[in-house]
């Protein structure tokens, strides 16, 4: 799994699947957040059962997906979803570049 590392609250990841939820909660991570649309990609797996399965190991997931720039509401939606997590998230789409821009517009507002 092709994790990079952004500060201590936040790494970005391309598509991960089922089996990758294990190591991502083994890492120390809080939270999952999906800011890929399903279906984007056959085969790509769906959020709910991303979701189901770091539920089920105790992270939190949450959805945020994004086309294009990212949005007021998709921002805000992730800056709770970074105070709620209560620890570390990472953050994934396609290549992962959308979390990634999502993780820069909130840590922008910010400073």
């Amino acid at each position: 799994m092709a994790m990079q590392k952004i500060d201590e609250t936040f790494s970005q990841s391309p598509q991960i699947g089922i089996k990758d939820i294990r190591e991502i909660a083994d890492a120390g991570f809080k939270g999952i957040v999906c800011a890929r649309l399903d279906n984007e990609d056959q085969g790509q797996p769906l959020f709910a059962e991303i979701a189901k399965e770091a539920e089920r190991l105790g992270l939190k997931a949450y959805h945020i997906p994004v086309s294009g720039r990212p949005t007021v509401k998709q921002i805000t939606h992730f800056e709770q979803a970074k105070q709620d997590a209560g620890g570390p998230i990472l953050g994934y789409c396609r290549s992962g570049g959308r979390a990634g821009s999502l993780y820069a517009a909130t840590s922008s507002q910010s400073i």
